[in-house]
Formats: structure tokens, sequence, C-alpha cells
């Protein structure tokens, strides 16, 4: 099998790719090679590996990496939503032009693979429910939103004409992020439990009553393979899904945080309201039903505890450090 992943020197592509070459294969297919993709040369760490460094954007760009012939793509690609909301023509080139680019080039090729699109839970908007029912239409708010959402628009009807076989994954935020600060409007959710764990200051710019989903970096990878080996027969004309997350507070993140770490690393949290970041997670939903992701097969963690301990083991060793 080839498989080509844009955005593989981010967070969730390096880790997708890291799990692709431990199990050396997707599913009951091995890997032929791995078409590795970004603004910046991902890491190759195997034969099998073609890593690529260029603006998905450019002309010729994507028509270069489709000559590749993947069998299953993984569109990871884009500028994150507080890059997207502040800069216009970044986030459409890159998010929406770059999308469609990458389509029209499969198209022409004749390929029909599987293409796994990263979308986002913010192609909602306000007024919404508390807890998001699966049939609400989608309203964004923001710019990035409304890209993600036309992507997805893109992928339903390049799948109904045969062209793509695809699934759009409406990724809750992911936490806790390795490494270090985006410019994701997300990015504190992660930031007040990463820092302080390890003796660090976080900023949290919004009220500790906040409620929002989340899902950690290795239920992300799962809903990719999930999404990359699923039957989509099921899916209908509606290749959108939420997966399963976890509703939690601010609050209780740091709660969470203090039951491993304790009170000195609750300290490290400064408590700085940011207008701009504010008005970007007021429009985001609490909470989503997500009940046809569920008997769909895609499959998160059942609480923040959870997700913290799947950080400590996969990023600290296992351990707090003291």
């Amino acid at each position: 099998m080839r498989i080509l992943v844009t955005g593989a020197a981010g967070m969730i592509g390096r880790k997708l790719v890291q799990r692709l070459l431990a199990e050396d294969g997707l599913g009951v297919h091995p890997i032929e090679s791995l078409i590795l993709h970004d603004v910046v040369r991902p890491e190759a760490g195997s034969a099998k590996v073609v890593a690529l460094e260029s603006d998905l954007s450019a002309p010729g760009e994507v028509e270069a990496l489709v000559a590749h012939r993947p069998d299953l793509i993984v569109h990871l690609a884009g500028v994150v939503s507080g890059e997207a909301e502040r800069n216009f023509d970044l986030g459409y080139r890159v998010n929406l032009d770059g999308t469609r680019a990458l389509l029209e080039a499969v198209r022409a090729a004749g390929l029909a693979p599987r293409v796994v699109y990263a979308s986002t839970e913010a192609v909602f908007g306000r007024p919404f429910p508390d807890v998001i029912p699966d049939d609400l239409a989608p309203q964004p708010l923001t710019s990035y939103g409304t890209q993600k959402l036309i992507g997805e628009a893109l992928i339903n009807d390049w799948s109904r004409r045969g062209l793509i076989d695809g699934v759009s994954i409406r990724f809750p935020t992911i936490c806790v992020r390795p490494g270090k600060p985006n410019a994701a409007a997300s990015g504190f959710f992660s930031g007040i439990i990463r820092e302080p764990l390890v003796g660090l200051p976080a900023v949290l710019p919004v009220p500790r009553d906040v409620v929002h989903t989340m899902a950690s970096p290795r239920a992300a990878v799962g809903f990719i393979l999930h999404a990359a080996t699923m039957d989509t027969a099921p899916l209908g004309a509606r290749r959108a899904v939420i997966p399963p997350g976890v509703a939690v507070s601010v609050g209780e993140e740091i709660e969470a945080l203090r039951a491993v770490a304790g009170d000195k690393a609750v300290a490290l949290i400064e408590e700085r309201p940011d207008p701009a970041v504010w008005a970007i997670v007021e429009t985001w939903a609490k909470a989503f039903e997500a009940k046809r992701g569920r008997d769909l097969g895609f499959e998160a963690e059942g609480s923040f505890d959870e997700i913290l301990q799947v950080h400590i083991e996969d990023e600290l060793g296992g351990r707090v450090p003291n």
C-alpha cells in the first residue's frame, strides 16, 4: 500500500507515521511506501519513507505528490484556527485552495483513493444546544470552521461521484499536545497541563467554567487509522463523522492536574483573560452526542483522567517529574 500524509511534520502526522512504521502496515495491507509532505521536511526514519518539503498550495506541488499514486491520502495539512482567523488570505489559500487542488490532482490522475480529511468541531457555531446532536446543521462562525466545512462538502461531492472514497473527521480538541505551543486558539487546553507537569508556567486565557470536548493524540491517530480501514458504505452521502470525546471544563482539567502533580503544579497557572482567544472559544460547542461516530467504530477515552494518563505514558515515560 502506498500512503500519502500531508501535514506529516505536525504532531498528529508524526505520531501517525510512527504508528504506521511500527506496525509496518495498515490492517492487512503491508506498506510499500510512505510519502510524507509538509512545509518543513518531515523526518524519514525508514527506507520506505519519501520525505518532501514544499508549499502544498504552490502550482504543481499536489500533482507531484499524486504522481506517487497513493492508495490512501491522509490530508492533515492546514493552517490552524487562530492563525486562520488572523490571516484571512493564508487560511483560505492553504485550507481551502490547497485541499481543492489536491482533490483535483487526484481526479486528473484517475486514482480514486481512500481520503481521510482532517476537519474540525469548529464547523459548528452558536446558537447550539449544550450537547450537539449528530444531525445538527453546521454553521461556522470562524474562517477556519468555514474553510473546513467547505472542504467537507468537497469530500462529499468527490465521494458521491466515485472520484475518491472519503471520510471527514470532525476532530475535537486534541489534548494534551506534546511539544511547544502552536497558534491554535485551543492551545491553552494543553498548555495548562503540559507546562505545569514539567515545572513551567502556563497562561489560562478563558474562565475556568469553559467546557470543551477533547481526545488524546493517541485517540486522534486511532480515529485516522479507523477512517482509513473502515467500511464506508454505512456513511452514505454523509461523509463527515463526529468521533467521541470527553466533555470537560477547564476547572476539571486543573483538578485532574492537581490529583497527579499537586498544588505546586496548579500554582504555575496564571489566569490572564485574552479577549481575542475568548472571541474564538466562545463560538465553540461544549459537547457532542457522537452516537453515529461510536456506532461506526470510532473510540476515544472516557474521562480527562484517562487523557492525562495517556500524556504521562506517551510523553513523560510513565511518571510525573518531581
